[in-house]
């Protein structure tokens, strides 16, 4: 049965010199996720930071395992509304395997290190236009997710999916995050078909909330198990402990609906040892509270991707607001949190000065006397003609927020511990 919640405006892809396969079994969207699943980049989340180091504790999340529960909560949503809103119907509903694709792939663009890393590489990047990982994440599935410059080719809804950001670097003054690059201008034409943003609609949050329904699913399932996971992984960790949240409630001023939240996090999960299975029980109130409206749009038009907005419960929202507040301060923001978050920054900024010195700051060539820091292929890039500083920069950006936690690691004591560099040093790479 066809799903006439889509048409060809939604599967159509951007680079059409690319032969269809009118064989394959699968659907577009089927096919753009499968293609995430065999990337290197999907590969590499298994070993960058979510909450804790990756590699320090094999029980603690990693930004892979977090992908997939997002996934997860995102299908769930998909369900959860074709089940229970009137607007959908057994012909008529949100691909969940869309979703799922947008799910999985939400964070392909985050570098090592977790936000400490998009932090420090954004500051090195900021004279050639910015690092962000949602931008990173478009710059992979749409240039150089497979080789060097070559992306998925993905769907135009599944663009749109991951697209959380609608506003260009340079139109920000001093931006941090929340951005696409400027050069990223034709994959927003192939999403919005070439349309404006109606007049008045400022860069920023403003144009920022104008997310397809597939996004907005995306967004409400990262909020759902980052606020709730994060949460569970402190407790695990033992930087959530019962003397330590009490102590932080009473420092704030919270809410009655927050201190009864907090009672309950105490009372219900903690002391009772029930972290697992309570916070299995909240991702599934935070799914069966999301609601379908219909909404007027500019590109309503088109396709019903924006013809419906997610709707939660200002409560739900609430709660998910309290949690992740409680685990940026407790958790993140603790001494021993923030000492290696320094550790990050310092090693971080010398590998990309070192690849700066080379790369950027002058002009690359291969002499007598070349010192070789790159791959042949990403040198290869690196050496091609008529390229600008900003572009090697961005090859340098590339590199780096490819590299995992330990790829990290490995480098940088190759060039700068000096007992380190064996053989099987180099080899391992």
């Amino acid at each position: 049965m066809q799903n006439r919640f889509y048409q060809s405006f939604d599967i159509e892809r951007r680079d059409k010199s690319v032969p269809i396969n009118t064989e394959d079994y699968r659907s577009p969207f089927q096919q753009d996720r499968d293609r995430i699943i065999h990337t290197g980049a999907f590969r590499r989340l298994q070993n960058k930071t979510q909450v804790f180091f990756s590699g320090e504790y094999d029980f603690y999340r990693t930004r892979l395992t977090h992908s997939i529960e997002v996934a997860q909560i995102g299908r769930g949503i998909c369900q959860r509304l074709q089940s229970a809103s009137d607007l959908l119907s057994d012909d008529y509903f949100v691909d969940s395997d869309l979703v799922e694709a947008c799910c999985l792939s939400h964070d392909l663009g985050h570098p090592p290190y977790g936000h400490t890393g998009e932090r420090v590489i954004h500051e090195k990047m900021k004279p050639f236009g910015g690092f962000e990982g949602n931008a990173q994440t478009l710059r992979l599935l749409g240039n150089t997710a497979f080789g060097e410059v070559k992306g998925i080719n993905p769907t135009r809804g599944m663009v749109d999916g991951v697209l959380k950001y609608k506003t260009f670097y340079s139109e920000l003054d001093n931006p941090t995050n929340h951005f696409i690059y400027d050069n990223q201008k034709d994959w927003l034409d192939f999403v919005f078909a070439g349309r404006s943003f109606p007049e008045g609609v400022a860069p920023g949050k403003q144009r920022d909330a104008h997310k397809s329904i597939e996004c907005q699913i995306m967004d409400w399932a990262d909020d759902t198990a980052y606020s709730l996971n994060d949460i569970a992984d402190g407790i695990q960790a033992g930087f959530l402990t019962i003397e330590k949240i009490e102590k932080w409630a009473s420092r704030k001023e919270l809410t009655d609906n927050e201190s009864d939240l907090v009672k309950s996090l105490l009372d219900n999960i903690i002391r009772r040892n029930r972290v697992e299975s309570t916070i299995g029980y909240k991702i599934g109130q935070f799914i069966r509270y999301a609601e379908l409206e219909e909404q007027e749009h500019f590109l309503a038009d088109l396709t019903n991707r924006y013809r419906y907005k997610l709707v939660i419960p200002a409560e739900i929202k609430e709660e998910c607001k309290l949690y992740k507040k409680m685990a940026f301060e407790i958790v993140f923001q603790s001494q021993q949190m923030r000492q290696l978050d320094r550790k990050a920054d310092l090693v971080l900024s010398r590998l990309f000065d070192e690849y700066a010195n080379f790369y950027i700051r002058k002009e690359p060539g291969r002499g007598k006397d070349h010192y070789q820091l790159f791959s042949d292929e990403e040198e290869e890039r690196i050496f091609a003609d008529g390229l600008s500083q900003s572009d090697r920069a961005r090859i340098v950006c590339d590199t780096i927020a490819r590299m995992t936690d330990g790829v990290v690691r490995r480098n940088y004591k190759r060039l700068f511990d000096v007992d380190y560099g064996s053989i099987g040093d180099l080899v391992s790479g």
